[in-house]
């Protein structure tokens, strides 16, 4: 197994990345040798050779260790540059390079925390979508009640058509039980209320299309859901438009954030507060943990024809150590295979009015 990694892309490159390559969590200093122990892979680092060496002889390491290689690319696509066309304008770019890479088969998953935008369209344009699947869709693992759940879209595709979504609840449902472990996933779709007439025509269209997969064996289906419930009462895949789904996952940050400061000026209010903090020291730090986007590590954009993985572009070494392992579990699940099998199952005979 053989992971990309864009060295160059996301706020703290390349320190936090190579860092990532290099660092098991729990070994910060022999993070290379433990990793490639503990993941089994082969790391592609693609970006700037001296920028590379300089933060692994930071990490103790004068050159690349066993297992680990440099794929120079002399360029850098900056969240300045258009998203649309930078891969074309930085040909040599750490994302170009690495997506390449991807494309002719030199490696098994790309990781990058580049901007969104130029990650989105160069692996539409570069790698392709997989036959038959109409638009790409970010699918971000978010906590709720009973666990976690995958959103989808959260950003990818903005307008959608009900067979976009339809596909969507496809896609999550494979992502679901090859990445999250989850048998037979429920799928939900996000509504302003659970009636199958709630909602605009898109999700009435979208409602009836995964009705019918539902009645036909292909998906678990249970209906519209809202906001509140997939959040208290828990779904394994929230489907919904790429607009939508953006302002639900900021909204849910948002809300985390606010809670968690809360809870923190609360428990350091006063001398009482502050006893009662420290007995409760490692059950606030599993909670944080379960809060902590860290741990998930990143996006996978569901839909292109290889692995693909959007780490945060704030993302630290512990965070991209994650988004690598979470490519090599896309990679090996063959979620890519899922879909491409059974695609006819989830696509509209063309020329077919959808709705």
């Amino acid at each position: 197994m053989k992971i990309i990694v864009d060295a160059m892309g996301g706020d703290n490159a390349p320190q936090a990345i190579v860092q990532g390559a290099l660092d098991a969590p729990q070994a910060p200093i022999e993070g290379a040798l433990r990793a490639q122990k503990d993941l089994g892979v082969e790391i592609l680092l693609t970006g700037r050779t001296e920028d590379i060496t300089a933060c692994l002889a930071k990490l103790g390491h004068q050159a690349p260790p066993p297992g680990m290689e440099i794929v120079p690319a002399s360029q850098v696509i900056d969240m300045e540059d258009n998203p649309a066309r930078a891969f074309k304008e930085k040909p040599d770019s750490s994302m170009t390079v690495g997506l390449n890479l991807l494309k002719e088969g030199k490696g098994d998953a790309f990781v990058s925390a580049g901007s969104t935008g130029a990650l989105l369209s160069a692996a539409t344009l570069m790698v392709k979508r997989i036959r038959g699947i109409r638009r790409a869709a970010l699918a971000p693992v978010v906590p709720n009640a009973t666990g976690n759940m995958v959103l989808i879209d959260c950003g990818a595709t903005a307008e959608c058509t009900p067979e976009y979504l339809l596909q969507f609840a496809f896609m999550g449902s494979y992502y679901a039980q090859r990445f999250l472990g989850i048998q037979n996933p429920r799928v939900g779709l996000l509504n302003i209320g659970t009636e199958p007439s709630k909602g605009m025509d898109l999700q009435k269209a979208a409602h009836a299309l995964l009705t019918q997969a539902h009645e036909a064996g292909r998906i678990h289906f249970i209906g519209n859901i809202e906001g509140r419930e997939a959040i208290s009462q828990g779904v394994d895949v929230l489907v919904t438009d790429g607009f939508t789904g953006n302002i639900f996952l900021k909204t849910m940050e948002g809300a985390a954030s606010l809670f968690t400061h809360a809870l923190k000026d609360m428990l350091l209010g006063s001398t009482k507060t502050k006893l009662a903090a420290l007995l409760l020291k490692d059950s606030l730090a599993g909670f944080k943990k379960r809060f902590d986007a860290n741990e998930v590590g990143g996006t996978a954009l569901l839909g292109i024809s290889q692995p693909v993985i959007k780490a945060h572009g704030s993302s630290n070494g512990y965070a991209f150590f994650n988004a690598i392992r979470q490519a090599k579990v896309v990679a090996e699940g063959d979620i890519v295979g899922d879909i491409a099998a059974n695609v006819d199952h989830m696509s509209l005979p063309r020329g077919k009015k959808e709705g």
